[in-house]
């Protein structure tokens, strides 16, 4: 894992059409959603890729949902497949709260997939509120709150 780095990008980066191209493979084309489906918020959010060897293999999307981006929505993670279960997603979403602490973000919310929450529990996200179907999928409303770590 040493030779995998974790960065935030742009939407000018050369790594930006990689990560579009690796959220449509792994995200949008298996449930039927047209590529792009998802870009609305690029322009205005923090993209985090996972790379190796000069190549995107994850990825995770932080959406600013207030005009002082106290409060944000991780969305679009995504790891290739020959990857999963390797730690990608979880040294991504690591790196995503780190950069969400120093910048003053006071809330992280998730849209998670029903069959993904431990893993964002073990990233200290509580689940909250009732299931509900997203994209024809059962998913469940996470939070993790950073307001504490910002006074430490």
């Amino acid at each position: 894992m040493s030779s995998i780095k974790i960065s935030r990008i742009s939407m000018e980066d050369p790594f930006y059409q990689q990560e579009r191209d690796l959220r449509n493979r792994i995200l949008l084309r298996p449930i039927g959603i047209p590529d792009f489906g998802w870009e609305h918020n690029d322009a205005s959010s923090w993209h985090f890729i996972a790379s190796e060897g000069g190549k995107v293999i994850g990825c995770v999307v932080l959406v600013r949902l207030d005009q002082q981006a106290s409060k944000t929505q991780l969305i679009q993670m995504a790891v290739e497949r020959e990857f999963q279960g390797q730690g990608v997603g979880r040294m991504l979403v690591e790196h995503l709260i780190s950069f969400a602490s120093e910048n003053r973000v006071r809330e992280i919310r998730i849209h998670a997939r029903e069959d993904v929450t431990a893993f964002y529990e073990r990233l200290g996200f509580e689940i909250v509120g009732e299931p509900f179907e997203e994209v024809g999928i059962k998913h469940r409303h996470m939070l993790k709150q950073l307001s504490s770590e910002l006074s430490s």
